[in-house]
C-alpha cells in the first residue's frame, strides 16, 4: 500500500500549479463578478491539455490517468472553483460517456474537437420536474426517417452556455418511466436549441447554468450513444464517475479555504500575538486538516479503484458526500477565521463558502448518495 503520488502525478501537480498561480488565480475575483470564465484561461487550459486528461492520443487526449485528471480538477477549484468545474463537467459529463458507450466512428469525430477544447461538453439530463426522480422526464423524442426529433426543455446544464457538444436525454415511451430514455450526442448549435436563460446563482458564478428549450432538434439517427433504451444505464454510470470529479472539486475549494485561513492566521495580530497562536485558531485549523485529509484520501481511493477497472461506485458516492460535506464545513469556518475581513471579498473565503454549497447538490445530492451508500453496505 502506497499513499505517495507518482512522479507523474507529481509533474502533472506542479503544471496545473503553474498554470493556476499565472492564469487562474489572479482573475478568480473577476471571474466571479463577471459571471464568467475569460476566453484566454479556457484558451489556456485547452493547450495544456487539462480538457482531455485522461484520454487516448488517438482522440488528441492527453493520455494520463484518472487520478492525475482529479489532480488538475483539485488545483484549478484550489484558486477557482467555477473553472474547476467546467473543467469536471466537460471531462466526466460530456466526453466520458461518448468515450464508454460510443461507437469507434462517434468518438473519432466527437472527441477530438471537445478534447483540444474547441468544443466545450455539457450534459443534458435534468428539468424542471426530473432531477433526482429522472424516470419522469418530460423531453420525447420520436423517429423520422434518418432522424430522431426532440421535444422538450432542460435545466441546470452546466457549460450549457458554450453551446458546445452535449449528450441529451429523452423519452420514447414516458410509460416506460427509465426503461425509455434514451442518450443522443447534440451540437447545441442545432436548429431548435433555444436558450432560455443562463441563471444567476449563490456560486460558481463564472459557470455558465443553462436553461434550454429544444423544439422539434432533428439529430441523426448516427448520433444515438448506445442502444435506444440504454439512457439511464448512460446516465447512472457517466455520473458515477463524475461525482468523483465533483469530489475533487469539493476537495480543491477545502484546500483553497484551508491554505488561506493558515496564512491569515500566521500574519493577523490579536492581543498582540498572531491569531495562530490562540488555541481557539489552533483547533479550527486543526479539524479543517483533519475533515481535508479524510476526504483525500477517499478521493484518491476512488479515483485509483477507477485507473485499475475496479467498480468503484460505493468509494465514489462516499467521496462525493465526505469532500463536498467537508468543502461547506471548512469554508464556513474559514471565514470565522479571518473574522469581519471573512465577508469581504478580498480575502475569497467567503466566495469559497458560496461556492462549496453546490457540491453538496449537483451530480447526486449527498441524499441520494446516502441512498446509494446504504443500499450497498446493507448488500
Amino acid at each position: 500500500m502506497d499513499f505517495d503520488l507518482t512522479e507523474e502525478h507529481r509533474l502533472v501537480r506542479d503544471s496545473v500549479r503553474q498554470c493556476v498561480e499565472a492564469e487562474i488565480k489572479p482573475k478568480a475575483i473577476e471571474t466571479d463578478r463577471n459571471h464568467m470564465i475569460d476566453p484566454k484561461i479556457v484558451q489556456t487550459i485547452s493547450e495544456l491539455g487539462f480538457l482531455g486528461s485522461y484520454f487516448p492520443d488517438k482522440y488528441s487526449g492527453a493520455e494520463l490517468d484518472f487520478l492525475s485528471y482529479i489532480i488538475v480538477v483539485e488545483e484549478i477549484s484550489k484558486a477557482c472553483a467555477s473553472t474547476g468545474v467546467l473543467v469536471s463537467a466537460h471531462t466526466s459529463l460530456g466526453c466520458a460517456p461518448i468515450y464508454m458507450f460510443g461507437t469507434e466512428e462517434q468518438k473519432m469525430k466527437f472527441l477530438p474537437p471537445m478534447l483540444k477544447g474547441e468544443k466545450i461538453g455539457s450534459f443534458l439530463l435534468t428539468e424542471a420536474e426530473a432531477g433526482s426522480d429522472v424516470a419522469n422526464m418530460m423531453t420525447t423524442y420520436r423517429e423520422d426517417g434518418d432522424y430522431y426529433v426532440l421535444d422538450g426543455s432542460k435545466i441546470f446544464i452546466t457549460n450549457g452556455g458554450y453551446r458546445g457538444t452535449g449528450i441529451v436525454f429523452a423519452s420514447k415511451d414516458r410509460s416506460l418511466k427509465h426503461k425509455g430514455l434514451s442518450a443522443f450526442i447534440l451540437d447545441l448549435e442545432t436548429e431548435g436549441v433555444v436558450i432560455t436563460g443562463n441563471e444567476e446563482k449563490l456560486g460558481i458564478r463564472g459557470s455558465y447554468t443553462t436553461a434550454f428549450g429544444l423544439d422539434e432538434v432533428r439529430i441523426p439517427k448516427e448520433n444515438l450513444l448506445g442502444e435506444e433504451g440504454d439512457g439511464f444505464k448512460i446516465a447512472m454510470e457517466t455520473l458515477n464517475g463524475g461525482r468523483i470529479g465533483i469530489a475533487g472539486q469539493a476537495l480543491g475549494i477545502a484546500e483553497g479555504a484551508f491554505e488561506r485561513s493558515v496564512a491569515y492566521a500566521k500574519e493577523r495580530k490579536q492581543f498582540g500575538k498572531p491569531l495562530a497562536a490562540l488555541q481557539a485558531i489552533q483547533f479550527k485549523l486543526a479539524d479543517m486538516a483533519m475533515k481535508i485529509e479524510a476526504a483525500k484520501l477517499i478521493t484518491y481511493k476512488a479515483a485509483w479503484m477507477k485507473d485499475q477497472g475496479q467498480a468503484n461506485s460505493l468509494q465514489s458516492a462516499m467521496a462525493k458526500t465526505m469532500a463536498s460535506e467537508a468543502a461547506t464545513w471548512v469554508t464556513k469556518e474559514a471565514i470565522q477565521v479571518h473574522g469581519g475581513y471573512g465577508y469581504i471579498t478580498e480575502f475569497e473565503v467567503e466566495r469559497m463558502f458560496r461556492d462549496a454549497k453546490i457540491t453538496e447538490i449537483y451530480e447526486g445530492t449527498n441524499e441520494v448518495q446516502r441512498v446509494v451508500i446504504s443500499k450497498m453496505v446493507l448488500q
